[in-house]
């Protein structure tokens, strides 16, 4: 069972790797009681960032640009990718992760003012790349919406990734850009299994909520697939049939899968998190991990880092595949449109797009 904090996914602050200095706990002091369990609280900060385009390099991904209203992430989603990138900003990949969150007030603003450049070509936007654009602070701060309000006005595509059903709230403008083929919303799910959800990725909606919300955004004509995000050997790779099965009778069009990926700090993490909340199944996973990642617990090299390599993972692409197949049938993907590009207030004279 879990000794881990109440309403988090890691346990830990690992060392910084960019941070010469290192403060190691006394052992007394790794010691918390129940009572301080529930005392990390959830700090925010202003992002003065004076841009928000992030440009992507990278041959695996699908967009070249995305934008991430917030830099850390409350969901404390144990495996999350993006933890690493918090030591860019001094803090740690573990709890500093999940409880200090950087907060891009400006979003909308800095949205609107590069889409208006002239060197812009429209063309897909992902929000976003690195943490939840639907994690819970946005329930009050409402960026993302004010984002999707600028994308709409400005009729810019986006591609939106997320495994809140916070999504949901904004039905109403997802509605009226999806008549245009102007975004896409991509519900994350990891697993069906309600108390894995808990402990590996607390504060996220439950796996039963995430399929309401694509019944919900189907039903009202949103385009709504989803992310088998992370497919973990040993431990979820077995529930691949049954989230397609799910995903396909509550009226999603596309599915994917990308592997679980451990790079710098998350490896530690990750590892510490299976022997606390699932030892019974720690050696499995560890193990099948290894098959893919040649015997290592993580490889970042192109084209092999999102899926892995070996007969582990080509035998779970075999299973998506054959299961994508018998629910979804023939491949249902569109392309979004950036042909309606527009600014607002000028009169539009052929302007230049990029499908």
């Amino acid at each position: 069972m879990s000794t881990g904090f109440v309403g988090r996914g890691s346990a830990l602050n690992p060392p910084n790797r960019f941070e010469e200095l290192r403060v190691e706990p006394l052992e007394d002091d790794a010691i918390f009681s129940e009572e301080q369990r529930h005392k990390i609280p959830t700090k925010f900060y202003v992002d003065t960032s004076k841009s928000i385009l992030a440009k992507n390099d990278s041959p695996d991904l699908g967009f070249k640009y995305s934008i991430n209203p917030y830099r850390g992430c409350e969901h404390g989603c144990i495996y999350c990718y993006a933890r690493p990138s918090h030591e860019y900003l001094g803090f740690s990949s573990g709890l500093d992760f999940e409880s200090k969150i950087m907060v891009k007030l400006d979003a909308p603003a800095l949205l609107a003012s590069a889409l208006r450049l002239k060197s812009w070509k429209p063309q897909i936007i992902a929000l976003s790349g690195n943490t939840d654009c639907y994690q819970p602070v946005e329930r009050k701060l409402e960026l993302t919406r004010q984002c999707l309000g600028v994308f709409s006005d400005y009729r810019n595509p986006v591609s939106i990734i997320t495994k809140n059903a916070l999504v949901r709230r904004d039905a109403d403008i997802l509605k009226e850009m999806s008549e245009l083929d102007l975004v896409s919303v991509t519900i994350s799910v990891t697993t069906l299994d309600n108390e894995l959800a808990r402990i590996m990725e607390p504060r996220t909606s439950s796996p039963a909520k995430r399929l309401e919300t694509v019944e919900e955004l189907s039903a009202s004509g949103v385009r709504v697939g989803v992310l088998l995000a992370p497919v973990i050997p040993g431990l979820t790779d077995e529930e691949i049939p049954s989230i397609l099965k799910e995903a396909a009778s509550r009226g999603a069009r596309y599915a994917g899968y990308t592997m679980l990926r451990l790079p710098y700090a998350i490896k530690d993490l990750f590892q510490e998190w299976l022997q606390r909340s699932i030892p019974e199944r720690a050696s499995k996973v560890l193990s099948r991990i290894r098959e893919i990642r040649g015997g290592k617990l993580n490889d970042s090299g192109f084209g092999i880092r999102m899926k892995g390599e070996g007969h582990i993972a080509e035998a779970i692409k075999q299973l998506f595949h054959s299961s994508h197949r018998k629910y979804f049938g023939d491949d249902q993907r569109f392309k979004l449109n950036s042909r309606h590009f527009r600014i607002p207030g000028q009169q539009q004279f052929g302007i230049p797009f990029q499908d």
